[in-house]
């Protein structure tokens, strides 16, 4: 498909690079906010009002330079149907349990970053939830969907314009696990916003992963076992237990996921059409 020709249109490729830079300073800038409040405010409270000025003051910026440029600020919060809902969830689950996590338990964590990790994952209370099920979803996909990809689609092709977004949507977590992780499920959250427009379906998506997540971390941190898993210390067949399982466990997953985004491109398709009727 030929790119389309839109000089107005906010952001262009190079500037969706400056706001992956203006995310990574802002998170550089706000360490020492982050370092003095923490003995103070606890680690979850602070990593939660860190997290909403990183993301949140990245947002005001780059909304404002939208509204500048194309003389609107307009998001949909429509969600379609209940039926489209549900099939996001479905397909959400189904592609982290049959896709995501058995290409990201494969590459090789150094034991700092596993550290990381599981200190990470032992933050199970209300301030991460709020942090991790709620601002990221909602703040993230306002950034790299509703203005990032919404830009490029003005710009250039659905494909390319959804592959860059979701690329750089996974660069901004600025390790190779959540990369992948985040790629993958950007390009769910791409597909969904170009058929849709509507904002709050990606929210939707990445609020139903992160929950999933969060539910791991949660279980993980009072369970000895599920933490030697997350720490790799056992083989992907010994994670689903047994070849035979982790077989019928990614068939399932993948059969779910494929059918789930085949029944929402019917009912993106059956919308379109009756908005023309």
């Amino acid at each position: 498909m030929a790119e389309i020709s839109n000089e107005e249109s906010y952001p262009n490729i190079r500037e969706s690079w400056r706001v992956v830079g203006t995310i990574i300073l802002f998170s550089i800038l706000f360490i020492p906010i982050k370092m003095i409040f923490e003995t103070t405010l606890g680690k979850e409270l602070t990593s939660l009002i860190y997290y909403v000025l990183t993301m949140g003051i990245t947002f005001l910026i780059i909304h404002r330079k939208r509204i500048n440029r194309q003389e609107t600020s307009n998001y949909d919060f429509g969600i379609g149907s209940i039926k489209i809902v549900l099939l996001l969830c479905f397909a959400t689950a189904a592609i982290l349990i049959g896709i995501k996590f058995p290409i990201i338990s494969q590459i090789p964590i150094p034991d700092f970053i596993q550290k990381i990790f599981l200190d990470d994952g032992s933050s199970t209370g209300v301030y991460s939830f709020i942090t991790i099920v709620i601002a990221a979803p909602i703040l993230e996909e306002l950034i790299f969907r509703g203005i990032i990809l919404n830009g490029l689609l003005k710009s250039y092709s659905p494909l390319k314009s959804i592959i860059i977004s979701s690329l750089l949507f996974g660069l901004v977590h600025l390790n190779p696990w959540q990369f992948i992780g985040a790629s993958i499920g950007g390009i769910l959250s791409g597909w969904v916003y170009f058929k849709t427009k509507k904002i709050t379906l990606p929210i939707i998506i990445h609020m139903t992963n992160n929950s999933l997540a969060f539910i791991g971390q949660y279980f993980s941190s009072r369970n000895v076992n599920l933490t030697k898993s997350i720490s790799s210390e056992y083989s992907l067949t010994e994670l689903y237990g047994g070849t035979t399982n982790l077989i019928v466990i990614l068939t399932i997953a993948i059969t779910i996921a494929l059918s789930s985004i085949y029944l929402l491109d019917k009912e993106f398709r059956k919308k379109k059409k009756n908005s023309y009727a």
